[in-house]
């Protein structure tokens, strides 16, 4: 990788490069992060603060009751972390029978929120600043009020019309009625007091006290499953990472019941390919690119669920170095085929990423799925529920058929890189379809063809949808388009700025012995900064 004066792309950021960064959606919540490293804290500090804030500036794409995972470098050994919660207890199958599909909003879509355990568990682990010291910056905008920004403006005005009637939503998130202005200041002070709860109490007031026992009393009021006790029995799991190996750089993503397996499958196949003989725009890259995509992504859809219930194809068979090139075999170089798969549903998503002079490093998601998750909001607390039971399946059989105290297949995913057994790069594509496709795109953009990591993220991305159909913005150049409609791909335009299509990249990258260089995306109204 090299550091140019000029890019390739049109695109108003530069690359930032500094000994401590910082890289998210939200320039508020980047700003706290920071502010935490300045105080003396470490990276994990410094995510933790990003994350906390993010619920408040960023309520359309999650909150403090999402679901969250993360990957970390302590300085000597790499960590992966599940954070995702478990159905409850009373979500039999029989629950659900009559129904074509899982719920997708409102709370027969709610699985236990695991986002709290998250930080409760890096900063017990990791963390060098007191626990209640993170949660300043967030508390401060939930009290205060902060000014809207235009990208959330417009997504929470989307959601206002589908969710309004949810049970707690217009109470909270529609003040006079309808969704804030960009540039208008939003205030919530339950929010804050429920941050205040969970700081004071190490999270224990969330899942076993004040705040656990409110989320139970509005399930009970809508004859809705979740309970105390599920609550309760929650834990955050220390899951490690499993990876695969694309030339002289590592790619570690979170084990199922998340995506990160298709990113692994999509590298592992393009390996077996010419893709390094080409171009990085080449419309043949692109192709090899889409075709791998679409195969990891079916047998994504086809298999991935709780570890717990993948029985008959496991981890290990998915990523077999064997199977992967068979499966590298299937793909027509001239030619678009339909492999029958399909990506994830949309979804609503933070990202962020934070690294110190220490070398620690921190890849963090967090997430309620769709805007908004569920829809659901407890009254007076500022917690919005997540909707990812909707991750579920409902075909008998299925290793994701839904039960009681299983985790559902999840979109989220944090990335990371490693070489040469070092840390390399701490990155993720929020986005729910997006998300395992952006994993791959900004690895071999940075990795195979030297990209930096804003150029990275400023390039025209494509997304496969399914049958034979890719969404492409409108970025991309006529030529490559038409060259790849040629090949039989059934093309879609999209704007670059559409709300969850292409996502949101942020990214860290290790410049040699010493210092990093970010990137932050160019589609969300986030930043990178350092010192």
């Amino acid at each position: 990788m090299q550091l140019r004066a000029t890019h390739d792309y049109p695109s108003r950021r530069s690359p930032v490069a500094a000994d401590n960064l910082v890289a998210t959606s939200h320039p508020l919540a980047a700003q706290a992060g920071l502010s935490m490293m300045a105080r003396g804290g470490n990276a994990v500090d410094a995510a933790l603060a990003m994350a906390i804030t993010l619920t408040v500036v960023e309520p359309t794409g999650n909150g403090i009751g999402s679901d969250a995972f993360a990957i970390l470098w302590d300085g000597q050994r790499l960590h992966g972390l599940n954070a995702s919660g478990r159905a409850p207890a009373a979500w039999t199958a029989d629950r659900f029978a009559g129904h074509a599909a899982m719920p997708f909003r409102g709370w027969e879509s709610v699985t236990v929120p695991g986002a709290v355990s998250a930080w409760v568990a890096l900063s017990e682990r990791f963390g060098k600043l007191p626990f209640e010291t993170l949660f300043e910056p967030a508390m401060g905008y939930a009290e205060g009020g902060f000014p809207v920004t235009p990208v959330i403006a417009t997504l929470w005005d989307r959601a206002a019309a589908e969710l309004h009637a949810q049970p707690g939503f217009a109470e909270t998130f529609l003040p006079d009625g309808r969704a804030p202005l960009a540039g208008a200041y939003f205030k919530s002070p339950g929010h804050a007091r429920t941050l205040k709860l969970i700081a004071e109490t190490e999270g224990g007031a969330f899942y076993r006290g004040e705040i656990a026992e409110k989320i139970a009393h509005h399930a009970k009021a809508h004859d809705a499953a979740l309970t105390v006790e599920d609550l309760a029995t929650h834990q955050a799991e220390w899951c490690g990472t499993i990876s695969k190996s694309f030339d002289a750089v590592d790619l570690h993503e979170i084990p199922p019941n998340g995506q990160g397996i298709a990113a692994l499958m999509g590298l592992g196949i393009l390996a077996n390919t010419g893709i390094r003989d080409l171009h990085v725009d080449d419309p043949q890259a692109l192709h090899l690119q889409i075709e791998a995509m679409k195969l990891a992504l079916r047998d994504a859809e086809s298999y991935v669920a709780d570890p717990d219930h993948m029985t008959e194809i496991t981890v290990e068979d998915l990523l077999d170095d064997g199977y992967l090139a068979d499966r590298a075999r299937e793909i027509d170089v001239n030619h678009a085929s339909d492999f029958g798969s399909g990506a994830p549903k949309r979804g609503g998503t933070v990202y962020l990423t934070a690294a110190d002079a220490s070398g620690m490093m921190v890849s963090f998601i967090q997430s309620n799925y769709a805007g908004f998750g569920s829809g659901v909001v407890v009254p007076g607390t500022g917690v919005a529920l997540q909707n990812r039971g909707a991750g579920f399946s409902l075909k008998p059989g299925h290793q994701n058929y839904v039960a009681a105290g299983k985790r559902p297949f999840h979109t989220i995913i944090p990335g990371f890189l490693m070489k040469d057994s070092a840390p390399l790069m701490s990155f993720g594509v929020m986005g729910g379809p997006m998300q395992a496709q952006g994993h791959v795109q900004m690895v071999l953009r940075t990795q195979l063809f030297g990209q930096d990591p804003q150029m990275a993220a400023d390039a025209p991305r494509w997304r496969v949808t399914d049958g034979l159909g890719v969404a492409c913005e409108t970025s991309l150049p006529t030529q490559t388009l038409a060259r790849l409609r040629e090949m039989g791909h059934q093309i879609a335009l999209e704007a670059p700025d559409n709300a969850f299509g292409f996502g949101g990249a942020q990214l860290i990258q290790r410049l040699g012995d010493r210092g990093y260089v970010a990137g932050s995306d160019p589609r969300k109204d986030g930043a990178a900064m350092g010192f």
